[in-house]
């Protein structure tokens, strides 16, 4: 049976998402047909496809889904689009509040006009738990050598809810993204894949960034991958403990007081358009 399924339409620093409404409607399963809804060419388009629900547990909880259709435990700059469409759309008045995820709860909150503030949670830095087998120990994987087909790479690694790789680059609009990303994203020392970040810290307070998503390909931005080069370079000492990371769709600040704090992020989000596409369902 077919039948039309209500989307909004919604970005955050370029990085742009589906947003489908589990609290007010009764959704199809959505396995079957999320890369469809990503294709930029045959459904809406999208880097990730994003699902508000009830939870037990937070105030509310969200489900993310790559363009590849793999569920992922956490989009950053989908908890600031997700924050945003809970308010516009009636289901929140709060300042904060607290969103269920597959890396656990998550705290975003408003920080002024179109903008929001997300308690990210402290990094992981211990191999085992990326997870990676580079490194060793309680780590941190700063600087390891991956070999890739006979080529030695300098690759350190932090899971900020979600596994990622950062390499330190001269010039990230110059840098291999669409060769070297999907290598390392499928490479065996990442058994959950892994999302890789280019990355070139530009003065104490500056980095600029590129980053490969794993199961969508290059993205305008991706937020915990700017929360996981701020976190490496500030392990590295190459920067202060509040930047801003300069990414493709835009800016987003970041700031880790402390190795035993909690990293924040805060950035944009904007709602873009709604609509309603068919789709076979129940």
């Amino acid at each position: 049976m077919t039948r039309l399924l209500e989307f909004t339409k919604m970005q955050g620093a370029g990085n742009d998402f589906i947003v489908l409404d589990g609290i007010r409607d009764r959704l199809p399963p959505l396995e079957p047909i999320a890369a469809r809804l990503c294709d930029r060419h045959l459904g809406i388009g999208a880097d990730q496809l994003l699902v508000v629900r009830p939870s037990r547990t937070a105030d509310f909880r969200m489900q993310i889904y790559n363009a590849d259709g793999s569920q992922v435990e956490m989009c950053a700059n989908g908890i600031r689009a997700c924050f945003l469409y809970l308010r516009e759309h009636g289901h929140s008045r709060a300042d904060q509040i607290r969103v269920e995820t597959l890396a656990g709860i998550v705290t975003p909150r408003a920080a002024g006009p179109g903008r929001v503030t997300v308690e990210m949670g402290r990094p992981v830095l211990e191999p085992e738990k990326i997870p990676t087998t580079l490194g060793g120990g309680r780590g941190p994987v700063l600087d390891a050598l991956l070999d890739l087909d006979g080529e030695s790479l300098r690759v350190s690694s932090v899971s900020m809810g979600n596994p990622h790789a950062v390499i330190f680059v001269e010039d990230p609009d110059c840098a291999p993204v669409e060769t070297l990303g999907p290598r390392i994203e499928h490479h065996p020392a990442f058994p959950n894949r892994v999302n890789v970040e280019f990355a070139s810290p530009a003065g104490r307070r500056r980095i600029r960034q590129r980053t490969w998503e794993r199961g969508s390909g290059e993205t305008l931005a991706c937020g915990s991958g700017a929360c996981a080069v701020a976190v490496v370079s500030m392990l590295r000492g190459l920067v202060e403990r509040s930047v801003t990371v300069e990414l493709r769709g835009g800016e987003l600040e970041i700031a880790w007081p402390d190795d035993g704090a909690q990293v924040s992020m805060t950035g944009p989000a904007e709602e873009v358009f709604t609509g309603r596409i068919r789709i076979e369902g129940e």
